[in-house]
């Protein structure tokens, strides 16, 4: 039996967004890792080391990243977390690599970038249907998909 792409794309759309949120949030998690703890190759320009404790921006930026990223992989509090990750790759970005550069593939602000916009996307998309925060006591109502959000406001 033929399926349209269409279709396949519909049924699949949950799983990817879950999938994205994942690897993302794990990605993204592994480099405050690498920068408070000097493990993974270590914060970068440190040489395998960590930055010093407190230190702005970099210490800040980890601990987001760290706590950010696990929080988005899990599927807990996704749209908060995501949102505040979203906001420090876009602090990261302007006034770190815009200055030196107008294109991030210039100033070297491209992972910046993107983790900007994917975490802007899941903060306002959500975090798919494989998420923790669906378990939690408020039935995932944060978790709802945009479909189910949309067809609600049909409804109403």
């Amino acid at each position: 039996m033929y399926r349209s792409a269409e279709s396949v794309g519909t049924k699949a759309a949950g799983p990817v967004q879950s999938l994205v949120r994942i690897v993302v949030g794990f990605l993204f998690a592994c480099h405050g890792a690498a920068s408070l703890f000097g493990v993974l190759g270590g914060a970068v320009g440190t040489h395998g080391g960590t930055v010093p404790f407190g230190a702005w921006p970099g210490w800040w930026a980890a601990a987001i990243q760290l706590v950010g990223g696990t929080l988005v992989a899990l599927g807990l509090f996704t749209r908060q977390a995501a949102l505040v990750c979203s906001g420090s790759m876009a602090y990261a970005y302007f006034s770190v690599h815009q200055p030196t550069g107008l294109l991030p593939m210039v100033n070297n602000g491209e992972p910046s970038a993107l983790y900007a916009w994917i975490f802007l996307l899941l903060a306002t998309f959500g975090p798919g249907p494989w998420a923790l925060e669906r378990l939690l006591p408020a039935g995932g109502r944060q978790a709802r998909p945009v479909a189910a959000v949309d067809q609600a406001a049909v409804n109403a």
